[in-house]
């Protein structure tokens, strides 16, 4: 077993979620919930499949996902996180957040998937929490659809779509990131070829400010 052998928070945290990929598979299932193991692998690009099978049983082991048995017809396993391995949900808020200068020149090799700014899309604030509920999709180019619901002050994301979103926003994945995590105000991001359809104080209600 790999290990720093060191009596320190930090070290015992490194022993067990240090290695690479550990903490992206937890960013999956905190984005999607329970996984199959395609659905890791496909928001995983880059990983092989023994390799993520050794991440999946470390994780197993230490805790901080379970696997279970799903019905049919869906009869395949499910990965999910253990009260233990949300508690990892800050720890990512605040990489996500650090990480967030490295942004601004995407890499031309760089992959992406929409569900990636589920983390900077939970930070968002509503400042309208008096307001009526609202639905804002969020579309990448050649990917699937974010979708952030606003309610009574909180704010919720999940993967896929809905039937009528309150406004929508769909452009390459650098402008919808810079968009939400406030690089760019709606209105230059818009300049530079983002599309709003829909209430556009809708989306100014969470963007930061």
């Amino acid at each position: 077993m790999r290990t720093y052998g060191q009596y320190c928070g930090i070290a015992k945290a490194l022993d067990t979620i240090g290695d690479r990929w550990t903490l992206l598979i937890v960013r999956e299932l905190l984005a999607l919930g329970p996984c199959r193991h395609t659905d890791l692998r496909n928001g995983l690009p880059g990983i092989a499949s023994n390799l993520l099978v050794d991440r999946l049983r470390e994780l197993e082991e230490a805790g901080l996902i379970q696997r279970e048995a799903a019905p049919p017809p869906v009869a395949t396993t499910l990965f999910s996180l253990t009260e233990r391995g949300h508690e990892l949900e800050p720890v990512l808020r605040e990489l996500s957040r650090w990480g967030v200068p490295l942004l601004r020149e995407p890499g031309a090799s760089d992959t992406f998937r929409t569900h990636w700014l589920d983390m900077p899309a939970r930070a968002l604030t509503d400042h309208r929490p008096d307001q009526p509920a609202i639905a804002l999709q969020l579309h990448a180019d050649g990917n699937e659809d974010l979708v952030i619901e606003v309610k009574n002050g909180s704010v919720h994301t999940h993967a896929g779509r809905v039937d009528h979103p309150t406004a929508s926003l769909t452009g390459p994945p650098h402008l919808l990131a810079a968009t939400l995590l406030g690089d760019l105000d709606l209105s230059a991001a818009e300049q530079q070829g983002l599309q709003l359809s829909g209430e556009r104080e809708a989306v100014l209600r969470i963007l930061p400010r």
